[in-house]
């Protein structure tokens, strides 16, 4: 049947129809409209959501260390989260007094937590220290295991809070050691083996 054959058809049928029953195929003819045309915004915003997905993970939240996400969730009372994303933009530009001196002057800040806070600051952008504002995810430190060379033993931690060697380690979260861990420690002696998940 043609197109013309239809129409000519539905204009047959509707000519012996009533007022009423012209009435309710008016009804049914508009929300039938209606919803093809809510399903029409629905295919819509699913496509222009589909276009934005990939542009929404290329403005993935910066990844900071871990002095840098407590520093900037601090304590408001302290210091506004805006004044403590100014003082890393003043550290950008190579400005060291404010965490160098004046936030641990005041003790807001240790005299360690703002050079550590400068050294990251200085090797940004403006704008990854901007979009702090709107949050960020912290970085997982590396973790190691450490074993003597000579006897094979593991170094752990014993629960005096003393450390140990072992020939059998606890291979657990209590006896890994982050870098900034062994760089304190004298692990001259020691083979550091990474921790893999």
């Amino acid at each position: 049947m043609t197109k013309n054959d239809y129409i000519e058809k539905i204009t047959q049928n509707l000519e012996h129809l009533t007022k009423d029953e012209l009435k309710d195929v008016s009804i049914l003819t508009t929300a039938q409209l209606g919803v093809r045309s809510k399903f029409a915004e629905r295919q819509q915003l699913e496509h222009e959501i589909a276009n934005l997905t990939p542009q929404l993970q290329q403005q993935a939240l910066p990844v900071v260390p871990e002095c840098v996400g407590e520093f900037v969730s601090g304590d408001e009372n302290e210091l506004s989260k805006a004044d403590r994303i100014a003082y890393l933009l003043k550290s950008v530009q190579g400005d060291s007094y404010y965490l160098t001196e004046e936030l641990p002057g005041d003790g807001t800040i240790t005299v360690d937590e703002g050079q550590e806070l400068y050294n990251w600051a200085i090797c940004q952008h403006h704008e990854t220290i901007l979009k702090l504002w709107n949050g960020y995810q912290v970085e997982k430190p590396q973790l190691f295991y450490l074993r003597e060379k000579n006897t094979n033993y593991y170094l752990n931690k014993s629960k005096n809070n003393g450390l140990e060697l072992v020939p059998n380690p606890y291979f657990d979260e209590d006896n890994q050691f982050t870098k900034q861990e062994i760089d304190s420690m004298d692990t001259g002696s020691y083979e550091q083996i990474e921790v893999t998940e």
